[in-house]
């Protein structure tokens, strides 16, 4: 028994300890100088291209930057029933969120994820260039300033064009559906000259970092603060910030990925056509940082068009429309290690808010179903030390009897196992194996954009995502550590390992008043599940005759 307990002690401050490491870890790093922002380097043509037909390629990594002064053009703001984005054609500039408020006090604006403010820059840029640097600049095609979608409407549309001295015409298409953050993005190149054009198009992605409060109580420091991307071959990737040019450049040639900045709760992604080759690149200049998906390169004799199709999403990180966007976009919801368990445990987690309508209950539904699941293995480990505790006296008596001879009592009471058939690991199987379970459902709690300010009892919780305002919860799992504690006499346990479990109850309590409602509604509901399991398997086992 004193061995389990030990393990429990132990296994109680790893958790503790990863809990604190995860949270406390990601530090935002300061400022500091770094390499200068890729500016969309052109690539020389590969090959000749055959008469009459448009040839592609990847643009190479180390080409010459071409410098492009870039005239401003007219803004036109574009609205669905859930974004509303203002942008140029070139540059989409600001997007706000309709159905995320930056906080739960009445009247709080909508979540500005692209903004101009200097402090807070970041913007979405697609541009086109030929390989001389010369860039097609886009303008509005229509009159229309504020394009709304239209009542009964299945999508809204703006409409950009660029025509060249050369001949060269671009027409741009910008979609947006009814009830989606995913912005389509159409071009049309036209060579209506009389020579061949050659360039390419960079679609790019670029911000100053948000300020992010560190520390454990804070799940914006858990959260991917960072560059994200993907190709078919390397699956998901991510970095950073402050590792942008720590860690080296990215001149990785991807068909079929897609590129994004991440950030808690909420992502700019861009998702190039999935049968166009792009060059993906990161790019740091002083506090802003980029990255971009370069390519395809394009060839066009005089007559010749081509189109290439693309995906912005912007908006909050939503599992199921992340994964209808992209192949692998849905990642972007970093579990970190633990993805493989979480990605279940959130679709259980919203199927069951569609039966409670409150995401406060659809956790402690979700904690007793994991329960439940798992009671088998508990009820494994609470039979373990069950037969363990009646041994205890037996195994008193060997240290008695051997004193302070540590290797005999070792092998005596390895003997008395092994005569007995008593396996000291029985109860130890199951911990390893809920554990990755139970840090699973802790990742999902921290990263589901679903309970950002979702109450659970008015007038008490009226933010999962924020601390117990009364500090409720945090006593309540003071109290059931403290009750399971008294379940379970410490019997054979030396008085620091006594001292360590008396404190604990104190120790998470205090840890948990900083911590937001949600998690803490959930080790609550464990806690008590648990408390309730160990008083039935105790009871349950205590009857079963000695082998002693």
């Amino acid at each position: 028994m004193n061995q389990i307990r030990t393990f429990l002690l132990i296994a109680w401050l790893m958790l503790a300890f990863l809990l604190w490491q995860e949270w406390g870890k990601e530090q935002l790093a300061s400022a500091q100088p770094a390499a200068t922002l890729p500016a969309s380097p052109q690539a020389a043509a590969g090959g000749v291209p055959v008469a009459g037909v448009p040839t592609t390629a990847v643009p190479q990594a180390g080409s010459a930057p071409q410098a492009v002064v870039h005239q401003a053009a007219a803004k036109v703001r574009l609205r669905n029933d859930v974004l509303t984005l203002e942008l140029d054609g070139r540059n989409l500039t600001h997007a706000e969120l309709a159905g995320y408020r930056q906080s739960t006090a009445a009247g709080s604006n909508a979540v500005v994820l692209f903004d101009t403010d200097p402090s807070r820059l970041y913007m979405a840029e697609a541009i086109w260039r030929a390989n001389d640097g010369a860039e097609l600049i886009l303008q509005p095609q229509d009159d229309a300033r504020d394009i709304r979608l239209a009542d009964g409407a299945a999508s809204v549309q703006a409409r950009f064009v660029a025509t060249a001295a050369n001949g060269m015409q671009l027409q741009r298409t910008v979609t947006l559906a009814r009830g989606s953050y995913a912005v389509q993005v159409k071009d049309v190149l036209a060579n209506r000259g009389t020579a061949a054009w050659t360039g390419d198009i960079e679609r790019r992605l670029e911000r100053v970092p948000p300020v992010v409060k560190t520390g454990f109580t804070n799940p914006e420091s858990f959260s991917l603060n960072g560059a994200a991307w993907y190709s078919p071959e390397e699956k998901y990737e991510k970095r950073k910030y402050p590792d942008f040019v720590e860690d080296g450049p990215l001149n990785q040639q991807v068909t079929g990925g897609w590129v994004a900045l991440s950030q808690h709760y909420f992502l700019g992604a861009w998702v190039p056509q999935k049968d166009q080759a792009a060059l993906f690149t990161l790019g740091a200049r002083g506090n802003q940082y980029s990255i971009a998906a370069r390519g395809p390169q394009v060839t066009l004799a005089p007559g010749q068009t081509f189109s290439s199709t693309a995906t912005l999403w912007v908006g909050p990180k939503l599992a199921d429309k992340l994964d209808d966007t992209a192949t692998g976009l849905g990642l972007a919801m970093d579990y970190g290690m633990f993805t493989v368990l979480s990605k279940p445990i959130h679709w259980l987690l919203m199927q069951l808010h569609k039966l409670t309508h409150n995401w406060g209950w659809a956790i402690v539904l979700l904690v007793v179903l994991i329960k439940l699941v798992l009671y088998p293995l508990s009820a494994a480990q609470y039979k373990s030390m069950a037969k363990m505790r009646k041994f205890q006296p037996r195994i008193q008596q060997l240290k008695e009897r051997y004193g302070d001879d540590k290797q005999k009592f070792q092998m005596a009471m390895l003997d008395l196992y092994k005569k007995e058939k008593i396996n000291p690991a029985g109860g130890c199987l199951p911990i390893f194996i809920q554990m990755p379970v139970f840090l699973a459902l802790y990742y999902v709690l921290l990263e589901a954009v679903e309970l950002r300010q979702a109450p659970w009892i008015l007038g008490w919780v009226s933010d999962l995502t924020a601390r117990d305002p009364f500090f409720i919860l945090p006593v309540l799992n003071g109290v059931v550590m403290w009750l399971t504690q008294k379940m379970s006499p410490m019997v054979g346990m030396d008085p620091m390992q006594q001292k360590m479990m008396q404190m604990m109850p104190l120790v998470m309590a205090v840890m948990f008043a900083f911590f937001p409602a949600g998690l803490v509604l959930y080790w609550v509901t464990n806690g008590a599940l648990g408390m309730a399991q160990q008083w039935w398997n105790m009871k349950r086992f205590a009857e079963e005759p000695s082998q002693a």
